[in-house]
């Protein structure tokens, strides 16, 4: 099987290196001429909660030459249309793409692949990138053994190319196949949201939002616009992680203390991980956040559901990204504070 991996970031570098590493041939395709030229020089690195040093094919797009049977797509959404663009002239008929972004992306994908060559994924664990061929695993070992990956059809059914995926995926950790994939997909979506975009928008790690009182308090309304957008639009969220998400959703202010303990056995395994929209403003990049917490606001403003911590959230990383600098967290979860009352 001809496997290809688009975009070599903080979670393509890692993927593909494990990958690799089990014997599985894979060409990982990347636009970045140093990231592509340091993961052939000197190999695929992976620090954190794994040391591991891999040797790997690194390929720029221009360089494909073949057609691939299986592609993991792991660009960042902003970069879909020259990605996929790219990458159709390298697909046959009964090439499939598997979608492990963050956000919801299965439906640009589908509609410019091929519905019939498209399964939606989710990944896990979160990682850091380091720079040219080293990322960081930010999450514990274990995690990432036991919730490495989630894939399924686009409308549910259980196919053996699924098997065939999740076999290669298995190299890596435990990989679900489920006939509910755009559940779980908004199960993730609900952890971008929350502890990535409050990551991004007060500059910090997830730690740090855990262990403030305070951003807690918003992360726990971002949570809640999330469940109720989704359940506006009709979608029911799959448990991950042995966790029921829905559980999040608030009644009132008060409900908050309750859902703490929750918070922490899901999110303190992932403490040291940064969203990769933080990466990106200290990187002065565009980030994914019209994807992650804009995703809600747009969807919010169609069903007609209120999302200000997610309209604010957006607007600190648009801001930050706009004028290239990295959020402070004292400074931005004053922003928060002032909502709070204006609400």
């Amino acid at each position: 099987m001809k496997v290809g991996i688009m975009g070599v970031g903080s979670l393509g570098t890692i993927i593909g290196a494990l990958i690799a590493d089990e014997g599985q041939e894979v060409d990982l395709i990347d636009a970045y001429e140093e990231n592509v030229k340091a993961l052939n020089n000197n190999g695929a690195k992976i620090t954190g909660f794994m040391n591991k040093t891999v040797k790997v094919n690194a390929i720029s797009p221009e360089q494909m030459r073949d057609k691939y049977d299986l592609v993991f797509l792991l660009t960042k959404q902003v970069y879909n249309v020259t990605a996929l663009q790219q990458l159709i002239t390298h697909l046959h008929s009964e090439s499939v793409v598997c979608t492990l972004q963050n956000g919801i992306p299965e439906d640009y994908v589908s509609e410019t692949i091929g519905k019939e060559r498209t399964i939606g994924g989710v990944v896990g664990f979160g990682a850091t990138w380091k720079g040219p061929g080293v990322s960081e695993l930010t999450t514990a070992s274990e995690v990432v053994q036991k919730y490495a990956f989630d894939i399924g059809e686009l409308n549910g059914s259980i196919t053996p190319r699924l098997e065939k995926i999740s076999s290669i995926l298995g190299l890596i950790g435990h990989c679900e196949v489920s006939d509910n994939i755009l559940g779980i997909k908004w199960s993730k979506l609900l952890m971008n949201t929350t502890f990535s975009g409050m990551s991004a928008a007060l500059g910090c790690t997830f730690g740090d939002v855990l262990n403030s009182e305070r951003a807690m308090y918003n992360l726990a309304h971002i949570a809640d616009e999330t469940i109720k957008v989704a359940h506006a639009l009709g979608v029911k969220m799959v448990p991950m992680q042995g966790k029921n998400f829905e559980f999040l959703e608030l009644k009132n202010d008060s409900c908050i203390p309750n859902k703490m303990e929750f918070y922490r056995e899901v999110w303190a395994p992932h403490k040291n991980l940064k969203a990769s929209m933080l990466q990106d403003l200290e990187k002065g990049r565009k980030t994914e956040i019209d994807y992650i917490n804009g995703y809600i606001c747009e969807k919010g403003r169609e069903v007609g559901i209120n999302t200000p911590y997610n309209d604010l959230v957006v607007k600190l990383v648009k801001k930050a990204e706009e004028e290239k600098y990295v959020p402070e967290f004292s400074v931005n979860l004053q922003y928060f504070n002032e909502i709070n009352v204006n609400i």
